[in-house]
């Protein structure tokens, strides 16, 4: 009987774990399905919204450059502009080539007269005109006499082209025209003055490759005085202005154009790309200084290229604008207008 309780308890021990195990795995096979429906069920996360309901998202903003006038208005309208504002704006004009002094001299002039009910810009516009307002239609006679031309530039530039359109231009004024090839180191120099020489019925003085410039320029003055020529226009070959004894070679054609002309040539025109930037400014100085540049040739000006180095040499140098070219085209050479020019400028 002793050893029967003992047993007894053991089983009932046995059974009671048992039934605790029963319970527990009936529990998760109960919660396990429901579980897993909940997770099904439960909405994905949401993107966050970058608009109010109902409202169509923004349309793509793309970058675009503003121009002078519009940043001119920007920085001015309306109020009474603060010192660093008046400097903000000669940096902008700085930054667009009109050189440090010019950019000085205008932003003062403007300053002087604003009032907060102007445009700026308007007022910009008709100070960089002043500036460059001045003589520049071309020194040419009209009494039969003849007018020498020397054209002079770094390669590149557009003699060749500026030549030829300011030959075409001439001649449909009723000029008779010559043109001399000075450039006797560039190989296609004399093709292209052939081409264009052509085209405006211009009479051409060439001579073989690496013949002295200066004998081809003194051949071109006796040729033009016997055919009655009105108008000589002398290409020379593409100077860099940094190399010392190619503008040595530069002054000499001129001084021969002298000689055989008899007096100095009527115009010293520089050709000079509206893409140089401040560049530009180095290159008119010296080629002033070697051979006393009498006017600027503007080219390039058909792309997006501004031109503001042309008022920084004419403030600081004194040369004017005379010619623009505007394209490819026989007839994109305009005569310069200093207020039209400023209006494109400030656009």
């Amino acid at each position: 009987m002793a050893i029967v309780i003992p047993i007894i308890v053991v089983l009932l021990a046995l059974v009671a774990v048992g039934a605790v195990v029963v319970v527990r795995r009936r529990g998760r096979a109960v919660r396990g399905p429901a579980v897993r429906e909940a997770e099904v069920a439960r909405p994905a996360p949401r993107e966050p919204e970058l608009t109010a309901p109902g409202v169509p998202p923004p349309a793509l903003r793309v970058s675009v450059r503003e121009g002078l006038g519009a940043r001119i208005r920007g920085l001015l309208t309306g109020r009474q502009p603060t010192d660093d504002e008046w400097l903000r704006l000669e940096d902008v004009l700085v930054k667009a080539d009109l050189g440090p002094r010019a950019a000085s001299t205008i932003v003062q002039r403007v300053r002087e007269r604003y009032r907060s009910e102007d445009d700026p810009a308007q007022l910009l516009t008709e100070e960089i005109g002043e500036v460059l307002a001045g003589e520049h239609d071309l020194n040419i006679g009209t009494g039969g006499d003849l007018s020498v031309v020397m054209v002079v530039g770094v390669n590149g530039a557009g003699k060749s082209t500026t030549i030829g359109k300011l030959a075409s231009r001439l001649g449909s004024a009723g000029y008779k025209v010559s043109l001399a090839n000075s450039d006797t180191f560039r190989a296609a120099a004399g093709e292209q003055l052939a081409i264009w020489a052509q085209r405006s019925a211009a009479h051409l003085v060439s001579q073989a490759r690496g013949v002295d410039p200066g004998a081809v320029a003194f051949d071109a003055v006796q040729s033009a005085k016997a055919r009655g020529t009105d108008v000589l226009i002398v290409d020379t070959a593409g100077r860099l202005h940094t190399r010392t004894p190619l503008m040595d070679e530069l002054q000499k054609v001129k001084r021969v154009l002298e000689k055989a002309h008899g007096k100095p040539p009527e115009e010293v025109l520089l050709v000079l790309d509206a893409t140089t930037g401040q560049n530009g400014i180095q290159q008119a100085r010296v080629f002033t200084d070697a051979v006393g540049v009498t006017g600027v040739a503007l080219t390039k000006l058909d792309g997006t290229a501004k031109g503001g180095i042309v008022v920084a040499v004419r403030e600081e140098l004194g040369v004017p604008l005379k010619l623009v070219g505007t394209g490819e085209g026989a007839d994109d050479l305009q005569p310069f207008d200093p207020y039209a020019f400023a209006a494109a400028l400030v656009a």
